[in-house]
């Protein structure tokens, strides 16, 4: 097949991803959908080697994380292998890997070996701790780093400690900030003409998102206390039940005002311990109970009409199937369709619009070595060297 054409914006770029998992794969994922020419190198077939990292290559996880890529096999164990490789790194603008920092530098393919080869290639690491430092060889390899990395991401509840969110947010935030440092760095190399080493770790991406909450300490030395689903400083801002569900709001300063009156309860306006935003935080327990005795009496759309008439804002809590069908999101085309083997699969696209150069699922995430011929060939490797790389193994 030729190059997926899922956008025109990065289509110049080619990108050879050794990624594994998820961390590295949603980098690259970022780069495929916005059109660059990407390559997932990965091992020849292994009948004894089990079932991957990633789970299951007919899953729905491999699928979303894989479109828009052509894949090859390539034995970088193997000297001829190794030597393929680096005689496409000649050719390409950005090489992506999530390896642990000791093993690239074992295979010889790390950022100052592959820099001789060519210059202006940007290099992109994702670990779980970094690529130096006392901790950088300790197993933190994607998943097993999130663990340390999802624990740091949330408050947790009051009385029962920190409690595990339903995402990998370690694993995709260090892969889109290290897809961001990908595109400054192409973006830089523009005017000095040279390549970089663009590096990132799971620990990183979670110490920044703590965002407001590590400046709360940084800056003022004040260490966050869990608060659960409530906002750590706005309150009421949280989950309420309702007669059929739950629901979210949120309010701040004036908002607090026109919240009291949609819900009925202007007598909440009158009380000294709730008068201003301090004491309402300070209590924050009292408060939700007294408003959750409002919420329960009317449905969960009932309430979200009526507060967003007021201008509070407010939303439901979707299970996955009702966010799709959101008429918002129907709208804005978060779920988009491409086929593979005769079928439709439905992913979510790219949360962003260009209004040029779009993004769209253009291929299906590849089969294992679906495009090695063909990929090799666009390389200026000739069918006998093709020949040859099979005769040994290396594809």
């Amino acid at each position: 097949m030729p190059v997926p054409q899922a956008s025109k914006a990065l289509a110049r770029f080619t990108v050879l991803d050794l990624t594994r998992v998820r961390a590295g794969p949603t980098c690259v994922r970022q780069l495929a959908d916005w059109g660059a020419n990407v390559v997932k190198i990965e091992m020849p077939p292994d009948p004894e080697a089990g079932e991957g990292l990633g789970g299951p290559r007919d899953g729905p996880d491999f699928y979303n994380l894989h479109r828009n890529k052509r894949s090859m096999t390539l034995n970088l164990k193997a000297k001829e292998g190794l030597a393929a490789f680096k005689r496409m790194v000649k050719k390409a603008d950005v090489v992506v890997e999530n390896f642990r920092p000791d093993v690239k530098r074992r295979l010889g393919i790390d950022y100052r070996q592959l820099a001789r080869i060519n210059p202006k290639l940007v290099y992109a690491s994702i670990s779980g701790f970094g690529q130096t430092g006392p901790y950088r060889d300790r197993p933190g390899f994607d998943q097993i780093a999130q663990g340390m990395g999802g624990l740091m991401s949330i408050t947790g509840l009051p009385g029962q400690g920190p409690v595990r969110v339903g995402i990998p947010v370690a694993d995709l935030t260090a892969g889109l900030f290290c897809a961001l440092g990908i595109l400054v760095a192409l973006l830089e190399r523009e005017k000095s003409k040279k390549g970089q080493h663009v590096a990132t770790s799971l620990l990183q991406a979670q110490i920044f998102m703590l965002d407001f909450q590590g400046a709360r300490w940084l800056i003022n030395g004040e260490v966050p206390k869990q608060a659960g689903n409530d906002h750590p400083t706005s309150i009421p801002t949280g989950v309420f039940k309702t007669a059929d569900g739950h629901i979210n709001i949120a309010t701040t300063g004036h908002i607090w005002q026109r919240f009291c009156t949609a819900l009925g309860a202007p007598e909440l306006l009158r009380r000294p311990e709730y008068q201003t935003g301090a004491a309402r935080s300070q209590n924050r327990h009292a408060l939700n109970a007294e408003i959750n005795q409002y919420t329960v009496k009317r449905t969960s759309a009932e309430w979200v009409d009526c507060l967003n008439q007021a201008g509070v804002p407010c939303g439901p809590i979707y299970a996955i199937d009702q966010v799709y069908a959101d008429p918002q999101v129907v709208h804005l085309g978060m779920a988009q369709s491409v086929r593979k083997k005769g079928r439709p699969l439905r992913m979510a696209g790219q949360p962003m619009s260009l209004s040029r150069t779009p993004s769209r699922l253009a291929a299906p995430p590849p089969d294992l070595g679906e495009h090695t011929d063909e990929i090799l060939k666009e390389f200026g490797f000739k069918p006998l060297e093709i020949t040859a790389l099979r005769r040994a193994n290396a594809v």
